[in-house]
């Protein structure tokens, strides 16, 4: 018959498809018990402070939802995005994530990570949708703010991608052209994006 532990383990992990410490704490597991429950098998140190039950599937978001869990200010952008969202033909091998010029870079072995930085704080919330996935909030970018933010950082990208992820995002309905062009003119890539907007018309 399962303990007391292992309902209130059992009953969090359902909810939750990655653990912090913080969380367990609060579950009234103690540190002793989460150190034996990971000897036992029955919890997986993911890394230091992040666990995820031994029985716990794992979705296709599921890098998502361990890099929000080491870095709670991250916005994910660009290529990471654009898969959450289904454009475009680009395969992110790296968690693309936007964070505040001054915050600490999370130590994460494993999903790798890209970290662009921003000084503008409205970057932060405007264009940014939180998404619960797994039992957490994931604070991802619109289609619209995507769009806008490839072509920002379309020296990193590439123009192709730009433009791939521009005529999906209007052609499948993602965002109207007026969302994509108020999102460039705040990232200030307006006049950029102009000629290919008009080309979409």
């Amino acid at each position: 018959m399962p303990s007391a532990l292992q309902k209130r383990l059992s009953s969090l992990a359902s909810a939750h498809e990655v653990l912090t410490t913080a969380q367990l704490l609060d579950a009234s597991i103690s540190d002793q018990s989460i150190t034996r429950l990971v000897e036992q098998g029955t919890l997986v140190r993911v890394r230091r402070g992040i666990y995820q039950h031994a029985d716990s599937p794992t979705s296709e978001h599921h890098d998502l939802i361990q890099v929000t869990k080491s870095a709670s200010r991250a916005v994910i952008v660009l290529i990471s995005a654009l898969r959450f969202h289904n454009i475009g033909t680009q395969q992110p091998y790296q968690v693309w994530i936007q964070l505040p010029a001054q915050t600490r870079v999370p130590k994460i072995n494993w999903p790798p990570i890209r970290v662009i930085r921003t000084r503008v704080k409205a970057l932060q919330t405007e264009g940014v949708k939180r998404h619960q996935l797994g039992g957490t909030e994931v604070a991802i970018t619109t289609p619209a703010r995507t769009v806008a933010d490839c072509f920002k950082h379309r020296n990193k990208l590439g123009i192709d991608v730009c433009v791939e992820a521009l005529r999906e995002t209007l052609n499948e309905r993602k965002a109207k052209i007026g969302e994509i062009s108020e999102m460039g003119r705040l990232l200030r890539v307006g006049k950029v994006m102009k000629p290919y907007l008009e080309a979409m018309i």
